[in-house]
């Protein structure tokens, strides 16, 4: 594993051959608990070619210093892709509504009243 979180990678070399290609990522949180979405291609040992692009969003924890896999979701076509975007956008679209809304629904906050000043004592 590795200590950066800049390091991370999913690159992987078999035998002299790339068979997984990071071609892109974007670290999405950093901290104890890191998300990072990678864009890559695997090596198809039969064609002697590379893949479609694939997506995989991986999660790592810090522990010991370094950063270990806890979980990962990978999405294998741009297709797939494009239909997580798409129900992202909706869902994101009708929250931003709902927040707009909410906010003009609550009532005026009310103003504090102004203390009373202090009289000063005379001694009269």
């Amino acid at each position: 594993m590795t200590a950066s979180i800049d390091d991370i990678t999913v690159s992987y070399t078999e035998d002299g051959v790339e068979t997984v290609k990071e071609l892109d990522k974007r670290i999405l949180t950093r901290g104890a608990w890191t998300t990072i979405i990678f864009k890559y291609q695997d090596w198809n040992r039969a064609k002697e070619t590379y893949n479609p692009i694939k997506y995989t969003i991986r999660r790592y924890q810090k522990r010991n210093d370094s950063y270990w896999t806890k979980s990962k979701f990978n999405i294998s076509s741009v297709d797939q892709a494009q239909q997580i975007i798409s129900a992202l956008q909706e869902w994101l679209a009708a929250d931003i509504i709902e927040v707009e809304n909410n906010k003009a629904a609550r009532p005026p906050r009310a103003k504090k009243a102004a203390k009373p000043k202090a009289q000063q004592l005379t001694g009269e």
